[in-house]
């Protein structure tokens, strides 16, 4: 249903290097990026995610997250890592999350400006 997603971060270096690395075993990789925003997404396709340098940043509310779709439960471990070796803060280290469905596997971290991010496969 979502064409993208945009994120206002408050240091585009920072922010770059943790979704650089956080988003790799994923799949996902910077598809474009200039001075003020850089665009993830599939290798030779669009972004779907995007964050953008602003100087005033305003963090949702308690309701908002957002869920990436990893192709495996090793990936969702590797992002959560990769998250928390980047300035990522622990929100939740993978696990089967039954909460959420038998075989909800994710793991949750607040990215460096405070977003709720994760990652989530559903199966094995």
């Amino acid at each position: 249903m979502l064409h993208h997603l945009s994120f206002a971060v408050s240091n585009l270096a920072r922010s770059g290097a943790f979704y650089d690395a956080a988003l790799a075993p994923l799949g996902c990789v910077r598809v474009w990026a200039d001075d003020r925003a850089i665009g993830y997404g599939l290798p030779g396709g669009d972004d779907q995610f995007a964050i953008k340098l602003r100087l005033s940043l305003t963090l949702p509310g308690d309701g908002f997250h957002a869920a990436f779709a990893a192709p495996s439960r090793a990936a969702v471990a590797a992002f959560y890592q990769a998250a928390l070796q980047h300035g990522g803060k622990d929100n939740g280290a993978p696990r089967i999350h039954s909460e959420y469905g038998p075989d909800y596997y994710a793991a949750f971290v607040f990215d460096p400006d405070g977003y709720r991010i994760e990652a989530v496969i559903i199966g094995s």
